[in-house]
């Protein structure tokens, strides 16, 4: 199922297992305002981004999920991660997050993109489950640039309190 030594690699982008060695990075970036519009919260200590990537590396290892690390190709700087939930399901469902710095470059649309073509070739599913909040535009351009349609909304609390406003995308299996 998902290889705890995957490499994807895009025009621009290396997409790659997650690890401890992000640690710092991941720690740094994931701010309350990456959070917005995500389920999770930012780590309040380091020790707390250790244990979600041990966790992510713990679900890989049993062949639940698939959590990457974005890395620009060229220079290797971290960008932010992404993954698939749920792989050993029909209905597998994706997300990512990139830092600040990486938005509005297309980095989710080919990170997305990657992943999905990955899903296809290495995944039984009838389609990605895309859940984004409505307020996020980009995220929802993502989907539809995929070919994903709302299939549902709803309201969901995120682990920082916040209710958000769910649309979600299912983009099908090509």
């Amino acid at each position: 199922m998902a290889s705890l030594h995957l490499a994807i690699c895009t025009n621009r982008l290396l997409l790659q297992t997650i690890s401890l060695k992000y640690k710092e990075d991941i720690f740094r970036e994931f701010t309350a305002e990456i959070t917005t519009y995500l389920y999770a919260s930012p780590p309040r200590k380091i020790v707390d981004t250790e244990f979600f990537i041990n966790q992510s590396l713990l679900e890989m290892e049993k062949g639940k999920n698939l959590i990457v690390v974005l890395l620009k190709k060229d220079s290797q700087e971290f960008l932010g991660c992404s993954g698939i939930h749920y792989i050993n399901t029909k209905y597998p469902q994706t997300g990512i997050w990139l830092k600040k710095s990486a938005h509005k470059q297309g980095y989710a649309t080919e990170a997305i993109t990657a992943l999905k073509s990955w899903a296809d070739e290495n995944l039984d599913y009838e389609y990605l489950r895309y859940p984004v909040d409505r307020a996020n535009t980009s995220s929802q351009r993502v989907a539809e640039k995929l070919g994903g349609k709302i299939a549902e909304e709803y309201e969901h609390n995120n682990l920082s309190g916040k209710i958000l406003n769910v649309v979600e995308y299912r983009i099908p299996k090509k």
